[in-house]
């Protein structure tokens, strides 16, 4: 690995993000854990998808697509029409723990990103249980 890379370009870029993304979804969508993380969702992920492609891509450290297309990500607050809290929570990190086994190659990385996506998922809960 070279030094002073972004995540963004460790985990190989655009593609690389795009791929995380739709991978995390079709997990969603398969995994009967997941569902209830699902239910909060429409039938149609599209626009989870691309918002979820545009904030990893800004939040891992390549172009800042999420900011250039909405503003300010304000995680917190475009997320308190949900109830999260610890199930909610733990679906997320479920499927985006077994979509990185799946996309991102390098182990460190995977160790160092989830670390922060648990920190950025429980952030974003509002309620206790």
């Amino acid at each position: 690995m070279e030094p002073n890379l972004t995540p963004y370009q460790r985990i190989g870029g655009a593609d690389k993000v795009q791929e995380l993304v739709d991978h995390f979804y079709r997990l969603m969508d398969a995994l009967p854990e997941a569902q209830g993380i699902r239910r909060m969702h429409g039938e149609d992920l599209s626009g989870s998808r691309e918002r979820l492609f545009d904030f990893l891509s800004g939040w891992l450290g390549g172009p800042q697509l999420f900011m250039e297309k909405h503003g300010h990500p304000m995680l917190r607050r475009r997320h308190l029409d949900f109830s999260i809290g610890p199930t909610e929570r733990d679906q997320w990190l479920l499927c985006i723990h077994r979509a990185m086994e799946d996309v991102v190659e390098e182990a460190a990385l995977r160790v160092e990103l989830y670390a922060a996506f648990s920190k950025v998922a429980d952030f974003v809960r509002n309620r206790e249980a």
